[in-house]
């Protein structure tokens, strides 16, 4: 689904959403509450101008329109893999977006993240892995690391990554992983603008992932051993 259909059915109120290049940002209207929309295009690698542009964005509705719910429209390869970004410290920008967004919730906006496109690596990451709620189209692409850049880093064969990524979500990339180890808290399918008003209006306790991740059988251990550190901290 491309970002303006995308944009009509979650908002068939209206908004005021403006495209600049591969980002976009703005208001959308929905239930009769304004929604600040940030979000990028056409599976947009994420260099350092673009994730400078996505943290102005945050910035400034945390300036002029305190407690605006905001919502992250997702669609990027991940982080742009140059030289130049790199050496310009590209690390510093990303991190430096995913602290806006912190400090967006921590001034009471409730951050939400929709994938509808494809959603890799640190792009993902810095984001909407960043939001109170992540959530999904059914036909996105969620992927933080593909199997053989996987087999490097770890340097556990490619076959036996395979192996474990047709029984465990952790190995595995897709969509439906992500929503096994409760990355994804839903996907939304048919009616979005009414998905999105729910998604405003529930109630936040906390960061359910793991919790979701053991109830989903996706992350069994996650929820139990994060327990235990906090318990043995205490202790």
């Amino acid at each position: 689904m491309d970002a303006q259909t995308l944009l009509k059915r979650l908002f068939p109120d209206g908004h005021d959403v403006a495209f600049a290049g591969d980002c976009f940002s703005g208001t959308g209207r929905c239930c009769g509450n304004d929604v600040a929309v940030v979000g990028t295009i056409d599976n947009a690698p994420i260099g350092i101008e673009l994730a400078y542009r996505m943290a102005g964005a945050v910035l400034d509705v945390v300036r002029r329109h305190p407690g605006r719910p905001i919502l992250l429209l997702v669609d990027t390869q991940g982080q742009r893999l140059s030289h130049r970004d790199e050496l310009l410290g590209i690390n510093g920008y990303m991190a430096h977006l995913a602290k806006c967004l912190d400090l967006a919730r921590r001034n009471g906006h409730r951050v939400l993240g929709l994938v509808y496109g494809q959603a890799v690596s640190g792009g993902f990451l810095a984001s909407s892995m960043l939001a109170d709620r992540c959530y999904a189209l059914p036909d996105a692409e969620i992927r933080v690391m593909n199997l053989p850049a996987m087999a490097r880093v770890t340097k556990i064969p490619l076959e036996r990554l395979t192996e474990l990524s047709a029984s465990s979500p952790v190995f595995a990339p897709g969509v439906d992983n992500y929503l096994r180890m409760g990355a994804i808290a839903a996907l939304w399918d048919g009616d979005l603008a009414g998905q999105l008003a729910e998604a405003l209006a529930a109630p936040l306790d906390g960061d359910e992932r793991r919790a979701l991740g053991e109830e989903r059988r996706g992350r069994t251990l996650a929820r139990q051993v994060a327990d235990r550190v906090r318990r043995d901290a205490v202790a």
